[in-house]
């Protein structure tokens, strides 16, 4: 863990590289340096089906949930969310300046209890 997730409009497809905003965002959780680099996922969901606030046909939106690993303090988890968010709001700082953008990110933290996993990555990367 973290795997973010990046839920957006469908019409930012024409104007932002989403795939290059994934990047962005995986660089931006490993300068936290608090989580393991195999763990990181970030991946983004274009939402075919949308209706934002007014319906004005160019209302968007980008809304980012980060699930992560108990362990890490409050104030680690709002450095590594600030962080987060502040590459996305650089990566939109176009969009953002006009009248039609919304952009959000909320931290969840899971319950190892609940949670299972296997990933056969941090080996491979702790032998580098």
């Amino acid at each position: 863990m973290p795997h973010l997730s990046i839920q957006y409009s469908p019409q930012l497809d024409d104007s932002h590289d989403m795939s290059a905003l994934c990047h962005k965002l995986n660089e931006a959780i490993v300068e936290t340096e608090l989580f393991p680099l195999a763990g990181i996922r970030v991946r983004a969901f274009r939402a075919d089906h949308e209706s934002v606030a007014d319906c004005h046909p160019d209302n968007a939106f980008v809304a980012m949930q980060m699930y992560i690993g108990q362990g890490r303090t409050l104030e680690e988890q709002q450095r590594a969310g600030a962080h987060v968010y502040a590459a996305a709001e650089a990566f939109f700082a176009e969009r953002l300046a006009g009248a039609h953008f919304m952009l959000s990110m909320e931290i969840f933290e899971n319950n190892a209890a609940v949670s299972w996993k296997r990933n056969s990555v941090h080996p491979r990367l702790k032998k580098q």
